[in-house]
């Protein structure tokens, strides 16, 4: 059995097709998947109503946004969080050296498992 069920996840992916695989992938090994937002707004608003486990964040989104505000903004909240992005580690700022990458195309495996060590790492006690 999976270490998701019962947990909420946070998806920000600006990309439908992807968006809605990861999802799946969630979905299916129990995850409650709040989400998926294409925008950095709508993933920040949703955060009023639903204090996530972890999140899934694509890196480069829509118009030249990025999630990198969001990230800070779940590191300040002690939320875990991990990048699903096809950009190396040396892409991104020096501060999320320490942030697991899950690199794009998404193998479901590879996606589970690091969800779950990000939820695992980020347990809060019930």
């Amino acid at each position: 059995m999976t270490q998701l069920v019962g947990r909420r996840i946070v998806v920000v992916e600006d990309n439908y097709f992807l968006a809605m695989e990861v999802k799946t992938i969630l979905q299916d090994a129990g995850a409650d998947v709040v989400g998926p937002f294409p925008t950095v707004v709508d993933a920040q608003l949703s955060l009023l109503h639903h204090l996530p486990d972890c999140a899934v964040l694509d890196v480069n989104l829509s118009e030249g946004n990025t999630s990198l505000g969001l990230a800070r903004l779940l590191r300040v909240r002690c939320i875990p969080f991990l990048f699903f992005t096809g950009y190396d580690a040396k892409a991104l700022p020096p501060e999320f050296g320490d942030v697991e990458r899950v690199q794009k195309p998404v193998d479901a495996t590879h996606l589970r498992r690091a969800v779950e060590r990000c939820c695992r790492e980020g347990s809060r006690p019930g």
